[in-house]
Protein backbone atom coordinates (compact mmCIF):
# COMPACT_ATOMS: atom_id res chain seq x y z
CA UNK A 1 0.00 0.00 0.00
CA UNK A 2 1.16 3.72 -1.02
CA UNK A 3 1.88 6.55 1.39
CA UNK A 4 -1.95 7.76 2.94
CA UNK A 5 -2.21 11.60 1.78
CA UNK A 6 -3.38 13.74 4.57
CA UNK A 7 -5.53 17.06 4.49
CA UNK A 8 -4.66 19.36 7.29
CA UNK A 9 -7.74 22.15 7.86
CA UNK A 10 -6.62 25.69 8.66
CA UNK A 11 -8.87 27.72 11.72
CA UNK A 12 -8.36 26.78 15.24
CA UNK A 13 -11.13 24.91 16.28
CA UNK A 14 -10.14 21.45 14.52
CA UNK A 15 -12.02 18.18 15.15
CA UNK A 16 -9.52 15.16 14.98
CA UNK A 17 -9.32 11.26 14.90
CA UNK A 18 -9.00 10.54 18.75
CA UNK A 19 -6.92 7.50 17.73
CA UNK A 20 -4.28 8.92 15.30
CA UNK A 21 -4.94 12.58 15.60
CA UNK A 22 -5.83 13.06 11.72
CA UNK A 23 -7.74 16.38 11.13
CA UNK A 24 -11.84 15.52 10.28
CA UNK A 25 -13.73 18.44 10.36
CA UNK A 26 -14.18 22.12 12.23
CA UNK A 27 -16.44 23.61 14.16
CA UNK A 28 -18.32 25.75 11.70
CA UNK A 29 -19.30 22.72 9.89
CA UNK A 30 -21.83 21.32 12.96
CA UNK A 31 -24.97 21.11 11.75
CA UNK A 32 -26.64 19.34 14.78
CA UNK A 33 -25.09 18.17 18.30
CA UNK A 34 -28.49 15.76 18.80
CA UNK A 35 -27.49 12.31 17.38
CA UNK A 36 -27.20 9.05 19.27
CA UNK A 37 -23.71 6.90 18.25
CA UNK A 38 -22.81 3.61 19.21
CA UNK A 39 -20.60 4.77 22.29
CA UNK A 40 -23.15 8.00 23.25
CA UNK A 41 -23.61 11.29 22.07
CA UNK A 42 -22.82 11.81 18.07
CA UNK A 43 -22.43 15.57 16.11
CA UNK A 44 -23.96 15.84 12.99
CA UNK A 45 -21.86 17.48 10.27
CA UNK A 46 -21.45 18.94 6.49
CA UNK A 47 -18.22 17.55 5.42
CA UNK A 48 -15.38 15.70 6.38
CA UNK A 49 -11.53 14.79 5.25
CA UNK A 50 -9.22 12.40 6.28
CA UNK A 51 -11.89 9.35 5.51
CA UNK A 52 -12.85 6.56 3.68
CA UNK A 53 -16.20 4.81 3.45
CA UNK A 54 -17.51 0.97 3.84
CA UNK A 55 -19.77 -0.67 2.08
CA UNK A 56 -23.78 1.31 1.78
CA UNK A 57 -26.57 -0.87 3.91
CA UNK A 58 -29.61 -0.31 4.66
CA UNK A 59 -30.03 0.52 8.35
CA UNK A 60 -32.73 0.95 10.90
CA UNK A 61 -31.85 3.90 13.04
CA UNK A 62 -33.57 6.17 15.91
CA UNK A 63 -35.14 8.60 12.74
CA UNK A 64 -35.85 5.10 10.68
CA UNK A 65 -34.78 3.36 7.75
CA UNK A 66 -31.74 5.18 6.25
CA UNK A 67 -29.15 3.59 3.74
CA UNK A 68 -25.72 4.44 5.19
CA UNK A 69 -22.16 3.60 4.92
CA UNK A 70 -19.74 3.61 8.16
CA UNK A 71 -17.06 5.95 8.86
CA UNK A 72 -13.23 5.36 9.46
CA UNK A 73 -10.23 7.07 9.80
CA UNK A 74 -8.07 7.59 6.24
CA UNK A 75 -4.71 7.31 8.74
CA UNK A 76 -5.69 4.39 11.05
CA UNK A 77 -8.65 2.73 9.91
CA UNK A 78 -10.05 3.65 13.64
CA UNK A 79 -14.28 3.48 13.23
CA UNK A 80 -15.46 7.29 13.55
CA UNK A 81 -19.26 7.03 12.46
CA UNK A 82 -21.45 7.16 9.34
CA UNK A 83 -22.10 8.69 6.38
CA UNK A 84 -26.19 8.93 5.60
CA UNK A 85 -26.42 7.95 1.70
CA UNK A 86 -30.32 8.03 1.56
CA UNK A 87 -33.08 8.81 4.04
CA UNK A 88 -36.45 7.06 2.76
CA UNK A 89 -38.96 9.44 4.99
CA UNK A 90 -39.26 12.95 3.42
CA UNK A 91 -38.53 14.52 7.33
CA UNK A 92 -35.05 13.26 7.20
CA UNK A 93 -33.67 14.21 3.65
CA UNK A 94 -31.84 16.93 5.39
CA UNK A 95 -29.21 14.01 6.73
CA UNK A 96 -28.51 12.52 3.01
CA UNK A 97 -24.40 13.09 2.36
CA UNK A 98 -23.84 14.41 6.26
CA UNK A 99 -21.70 12.72 8.30
CA UNK A 100 -22.16 11.40 11.77
CA UNK A 101 -19.34 11.57 14.00
CA UNK A 102 -19.01 10.04 17.14
CA UNK A 103 -17.44 12.24 20.06
CA UNK A 104 -16.00 9.61 21.53
CA UNK A 105 -14.10 8.67 18.62
CA UNK A 106 -12.94 12.41 18.14
CA UNK A 107 -10.66 15.19 20.16
CA UNK A 108 -10.58 18.73 19.77
CA UNK A 109 -7.24 20.36 18.07
CA UNK A 110 -5.65 23.90 18.51
CA UNK A 111 -9.21 25.07 20.56
CA UNK A 112 -6.97 28.48 21.33
CA UNK A 113 -10.07 31.69 21.64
Amino acid sequence: MGRVLRTYLPGNRIYACSNCRAHLTNYDDIVSKSFQGRTGRAYLFNSVVNVSLGPTEERILNTGLHKVSDLYCNCCDFYLGWRYEEAFEQSQKYKENKVVLEKARMTREEWSM
